[in-house]
């Protein structure tokens, strides 16, 4: 990766960037020693195969550009938070987002390890009322409650888009929640390019995804908490995000401030309110000069992915129902093929819930 790939387009998008410096010129911050015999540089790799090999994920055609922040040696709750605002801050690069992960200390085999509560870093508060409604995301109601059991006091103003603290469980203490400077966090306000009603929605969105709820595992070794980020594609956000029913179910209202006929299944209006939702994300992200890819482009690139790696007479592994995006799924080359079934080391794999 040079810094005129960064400095024009980024690598994954056709987002024109700010000029930035050389990422590969740059030292990571509070980059550490090695733990054991795995060197750092190792480290890095083994993390980089992770992400080649996960069936997860569409985004795996810049899998080589991955930057290890490593945070083995950190020995205390206050510590990991440190390293975890230095990972938002080294990865969001002022929306020039930077394929990061941050890694703590591996976990012996009879051991829980250091544990990060949360599903991603930065993730927005859901409230369960009495009657079963719930302001915010739905997904984030049982973590909310028990950051509030363990003393965090949500702002109060309560709203739709309230940042969660992240919880630290480190070995020999106690779980403990660290606030998360709202300023540390960059969002991104939701607009329509036709539509000026989107604005008054009051939509937002943090700038980057950063999944902490998987382990590394490889050469011997179980990395219990290290978080991942990369840059979104459009659909996770605006079809799942902000469609699903589960979680912010924003297509009724869209489809009825667009004047669509929601009585009738045929007028296809939750197809309709998906395109514009998406829309506007996309929009949104680019006005706002941070990385997003759309579907079709992270299909297209996908291909590539999988065309280079059987040149080099490696499978794919794929799980299909993750692989194809949300909407317009036979739209994009990703739906019309399968892909190899095997779970190859080194890997990220799912974890119980820490508490």
């Amino acid at each position: 990766m040079t810094s005129q790939t960064w400095s024009q387009t980024h690598p994954y998008t056709d987002l024109p960037m700010r000029t930035t410096p050389n990422i590969d010129s740059q030292t990571p911050p509070h980059v550490h020693l090695p733990e054991g015999d795995l060197s750092g540089s190792a480290l890095e790799q083994m993390a980089r195969l992770a992400w080649r090999n996960n069936a997860h994920c569409i985004g795996r055609l810049l899998w080589e550009t991955l930057h290890l922040l490593d945070a083995r040696t950190a020995d205390s709750p206050d510590e990991v938070f440190e390293a975890c605002l230095r990972h938002i801050d080294f990865a969001t690069n002022d929306g020039c987002i930077r394929p990061t992960i941050t890694v703590f200390a591996s976990a012996e085999p009879s051991e829980k390890g250091i544990r990060l509560w949360n599903s991603q870093l930065i993730r927005y508060a859901g409230y369960r009322a009495a009657d079963g409604t719930v302001l915010g995301d739905p997904a984030e109601t049982e973590f909310t409650a028990r950051a509030i059991e363990m003393g965090w006091q949500p702002p109060r103003d309560r709203s739709a888009f309230d940042l969660l603290p992240v919880v630290v469980e480190f070995p020999g203490h106690a779980p403990r929640w660290f606030e998360l400077p709202r300023k540390t966090v960059m969002e991104v306000q939701i607009s329509h390019p036709e539509f000026s009603w989107f604005a008054e929605m009051g939509l937002r969105w943090h700038a980057l995804p950063s999944v902490c709820n998987l382990a590394l595992i490889g050469d011997g070794q179980r990395f219990t908490a290290a978080p991942f980020s990369g840059f979104y594609m459009g659909t996770e956000i605006a079809s799942r995000n902000f469609g699903d029913e589960t979680r912010y179910n924003l297509l009724p209202e869209v489809a009825d401030r667009m004047g669509i006929d929601r009585s009738k299944r045929c007028m296809l209006w939750k197809d309709r309110a998906l395109v514009e939702l998406n829309t506007a994300v996309l929009h949104s992200f680019r006005e706002a000069g941070v990385a997003i890819v759309d579907h079709h482009t992270a299909s297209a690139q996908f291909m590539q992915h999988v065309q280079r790696e059987e040149k080099c007479g490696r499978p794919v592994p794929g799980d299909w129902s993750w692989l194809v995006p949300p909407m317009s799924g036979s739209a994009c080359p990703v739906f019309h093929r399968y892909y190899d079934d095997s779970r190859p080391t080194p890997s990220f794999v799912k974890q119980d819930k820490p508490w």
